[in-house]
């Protein structure tokens, strides 16, 4: 299993390539976050530009998606990546020269988030095309374990630059990585697929017009259909617990402790995740629809122990749970994307994705953060994790009834 996808060349360059373009994101990501609140003292001023990144995804996701499904991917890829090394520098100049202001940060925040728009589904893509059927299990299990991994790591070893007061420096290494990952990207070998211009022999549809019958196309696939509604729900419903409440918990529950706490829960999530990822393959070559539905339903038990949560090792718990859970959920919807959609339809398939994903998140991150201004958090957390146990429970009935109505038409067709 394993074995097969080392000896895959082109498989490990793309999987170096996506874990140091993963690194440069994390630290400019915290590095945005550092220098914003350095320079401005301003909470409100730093979700501004948090939210600078999530917004691009918003207005160009589908647009990024339907012109990676229709130019050559490697060059896209490249030329992306030689871009953004000058426009994150620029950065770094601006800090030695003393020139560094607010609105320098939120433009180049913007501008490196909406070229993320048309680089990822892209490298997402070309994922199929360098990989066998047989090992895409495997190879997105490893994509996820050095992705969450990196993520995982990036900010303990920052601790050094942190200390040293070098945080600028943050924009350098992302600046490297970019480089890094062109010279790995010119050296994976992939084989573009024809076009659906060039299979029809037709002209070929503008931009909004492929985006419209991806859409149509997307209403007459009802796994596809229900795999992008019940991936609105889950994130929705996880995302302010996840991201804003269980800090907001510890620290009413441990006020002293609680942001030492919530470091150990986040390494401990992480282990969990990576130790997950490592184990699907060996259980599941083949991901379902159902087995997507599972894993949200052990996701959304792990959030509602954390609102029921009263020691500590009821946290540890919790969250073990929910690491147990979302990535099987996670692996299983990029694996039925990957299969279910015809491959001159992926990059729409997967910037539609991140545009659920970034749009569910914007408005669960509003909607209860406003409510736990006067709701206990807690029963936050027991009501979003109910939620989403009961959205994928729903949804286990709803096909396990469509399946049985299936053969017994066939079986009265027969």
């Amino acid at each position: 299993m394993y074995r097969n996808v080392v000896k895959n060349k082109n498989v490990l360059y793309y999987l170096a390539g996506a874990g140091i373009s993963q690194l440069g994101n994390v630290l400019a990501g915290l590095a945005f976050l550092f220098i914003s609140y350095d320079l401005t003292q301003s909470a409100s001023l730093t979700t501004v530009i948090a939210i600078s990144q999530a917004v691009p995804y918003l207005l160009f996701g589908l647009i990024g998606g339907a012109i990676a499904d229709r130019v050559q991917k490697k060059r896209l890829l490249l030329w992306i990546d030689l871009i953004r090394v000058p426009i994150i520098l620029s950065l770094v100049v601006f800090y030695q020269f003393d020139m560094l202001a607010f609105w320098h940060l939120l433009i180049v925040s913007f501008v490196i988030q909406s070229l993320g728009c048309f680089y990822n589904p892209a490298y997402r893509a070309v994922l199929l095309l360098v990989t066998p059927v047989d090992d895409r299990t495997t190879v997105n299990s490893l994509l996820d374990t050095v992705t969450r991994g990196v993520q995982v790591l990036t900010p303990i070893f920052s601790i050094g630059l942190l200390s040293a007061g070098q945080t600028i420096h943050f924009y350098s290494i992302d600046a490297l990585t970019y480089v890094l990952s062109a010279l790995f990207i010119l050296k994976i070998h992939w084989v573009e697929p024809l076009t659906e211009e060039h299979i029809l022999g037709r002209k070929k549809e503008g931009i909004f017009q492929s985006i419209v019958a991806f859409f149509l196309w997307v209403k007459d696939e009802g796994i596809i259909k229900n795999l992008f509604m019940v991936t609105f729900l889950m994130v929705f419903f996880n995302t302010w617990v996840w991201q804003v409440g269980l800090l907001l918990l510890l620290l009413q529950n441990y006020p002293s402790q609680g942001e030492e706490f919530y470091s150990l829960l986040l390494g401990w999530y992480g282990i969990g995740v990576i130790l997950i990822n490592v184990i699907i393959p060996f259980f599941w070559k083949k991901l379902t629809f159902t087995l997507y539905l599972s894993g949200s339903v052990v996701w959304g038990i792990g959030i509602l122990v954390l609102g029921f949560a009263t020691h500590l090792p009821l946290y540890f718990l919790g969250v073990l749970i929910a690491a147990a859970g979302l990535p099987i959920s996670s692996l299983s919807r990029v694996y039925l994307i990957q299969t279910l959609v015809p491959a001159q339809k992926l990059g729409r398939a997967f910037s539609f994705n991140a545009v659920l994903l970034y749009g569910s998140n914007v408005i669960s991150l509003m909607l209860f953060g406003a409510l736990a201004s006067f709701i206990e958090i807690s029963a936050i957390f027991v009501f979003c994790g109910s939620m989403m146990v009961v959205c994928a429970v729903f949804y286990l009935i709803r096909m396990s009834l469509t399946e049985k109505a299936r053969r017994k038409s066939v079986e009265a067709f027969k």
